[in-house]
């Protein structure tokens, strides 16, 4: 059978990401939330009182997606025609936009029209999804403990609560330096080791080559690739509804202090690489670009269409005195199933494939993938493709388990306060440095408008 697809809502943004991951291969953190009993009604309840799942009545398979994880689904409809689908595409809750929670909220009044699998570009959903007893357990004899192990040392952390698991990570979304290899070279330059390397080289490529780019400030994920990167203390989740904000720190102000000395020399742009105004204006003009590991598909080889062999990955720089390498994480994504699904079958198989399937995962996925063995296969097929300038496979190896564990994954989220609060004053020009205070400010009161208690 031919599945059926249309959109709802919001339409994806570009981005892979996509946003507030945990640790892409190697943290720990402890989870915003504690798990109660489901909410929803109409049967299917998850949570501290055990998983009751609602009468298995079979049918179509509702599978809700962002635009980018839309061939997955249609080529699990290809390779299994007997499953009849319904694909619906939603904006993937991209930049926290909490389009998944309001309408899971709405079906749980209504008690009906839940989708039986979705995706979702946020790692932080289980710390809502949980309580609101929309999210079925995983590891209670719904997957194989042999196949969740598959999946690389922490990448499924944020998924857990109170030891049972409610989603699977999609992707790692490890933070590396990409620049643009043959520029280096013709120039002369060194690709930087250290932050205080990067600016130097900022303030150079602004006096010798006006117009080059060395990074950008422009996306809402700006602070998950810079301050996480840096060890700023600004969303430190302790516990359960517990969380530390401090932007005042040396590690928060030296990054801040960074940012302004190169967007006030406009070695870094203020434009979003997904905008009209960057892929019209700059994406010819990037030096380098600090991002995550699908930057290198989707916004390099997809977005700004960049030649083949001239991009190259290295290490995210290092202040100098660190002896504990450090990046950020702009997303990865997770998969859930709903604990009011009556296919349960059917949407386990599904949600195993998705995120284990050499041909999705290891083929086609824009993003490095969370399964190690569809990473190993998906490296190989980076390398195999000719379009790097170099082998990347070390450098996102090592980067996959260098990812900060120090910045959490609250229900709010943190691309959502940037934006909101940073973005735009930057834009007016105000300096990262005179924002710290303001940023602080928002995250506390986000993070306190979801019941969080907050240390500062």
């Amino acid at each position: 059978m031919r599945a059926k697809v249309r959109a709802v809502g919001a339409q994806a943004s570009g981005r892979t990401r996509r946003r507030t991951g945990l640790v892409a291969a190697g943290g720990v953190l402890v989870l915003a939330v504690t798990a109660a009993c489901g909410s929803g009604g109409g049967g299917g309840t998850s949570g501290s009182g055990g998983f009751h799942p609602v009468k298995q009545t079979g049918g179509t398979l509702t599978v809700w997606v962002d635009s980018t994880r839309l061939p997955a689904a249609k080529l699990y409809q290809r390779q299994h025609p007997e499953v009849k689908m319904d694909i619906v595409t939603y904006d993937g809750d991209a930049n926290g936009s909490n389009y998944l929670r309001t309408k899971v909220s709405l079906f749980n009044r209504t008690r009906k029209g839940w989708p039986d699998v979705v995706f979702s570009s946020q790692n932080n959903e289980a710390t809502w999804a949980v309580q609101d007893g929309f999210a079925a357990p995983l590891n209670k004899g719904r997957i194989p403990a042999s196949t969740l192990s598959g999946w690389a040392k922490g990448a499924n952390a944020p998924c857990t609560v109170d030891g049972t698991l409610y989603c699977l990570r999609n992707d790692l979304s490890q933070a590396v330096l990409w620049y643009n290899e043959p520029l280096m070279k013709q120039w002369g330059y060194q690709v930087p080791r250290t932050w205080e390397e990067y600016q130097a080289l900022g303030e150079k490529v602004a006096t010798e080559h006006p117009g080059y780019l060395i990074g950008s400030a422009g996306d809402p994920w700006t602070p998950e690739v810079y301050m996480w990167a840096s060890k700023c203390g600004a969303n430190q989740v302790t516990g359960p509804k517990a969380v530390t904000v401090d932007t005042s720190g040396p590690n928060c102000t030296r990054m801040a202090s960074l940012l302004d000395t190169l967007i006030k020399n406009k070695s870094m742009s203020l434009s979003s690489v997904f905008s009209s105004d960057f892929d019209k204006n700059k994406a010819g003009k990037v030096l380098m670009l600090a991002g995550p590991s699908w930057y290198g598909g989707s916004v390099f080889q997809g977005t700004f269409k960049t030649p083949a062999h001239q991009i190259a990955a290295a290490p995210l720089p290092q202040w100098s005195g660190d002896t504990a390498p450090s990046t950020g994480n702009v997303g990865g994504g997770t998969w859930l199933l709903s604990a009011h699904s009556a296919n349960l079958k059917a949407a386990t198989a599904f949600m195993t494939w998705v995120t284990t399937s050499n041909d999705y995962q290891g083929k086609t996925a824009p993003g490095y993938p969370a399964f190690q063995a569809a990473a190993t296969a998906w490296l190989a097929q980076q390398a195999s493709s000719g379009y790097y300038a170099g082998d990347i496979t070390g450098t996102l190896q090592t980067a996959a388990d260098q990812v900060w564990d120090g910045w959490g994954y609250g229900q709010f989220s943190q691309e959502a306060v940037w934006a909101a609060t940073v973005t735009p004053k930057l834009t007016a020009g105000r300096t990262v440095t005179s924002l710290l205070p303001a940023w602080k400010d928002a995250i506390v009161n986000y993070a306190r408008a979801d019941g969080y208690k907050v240390a500062r």
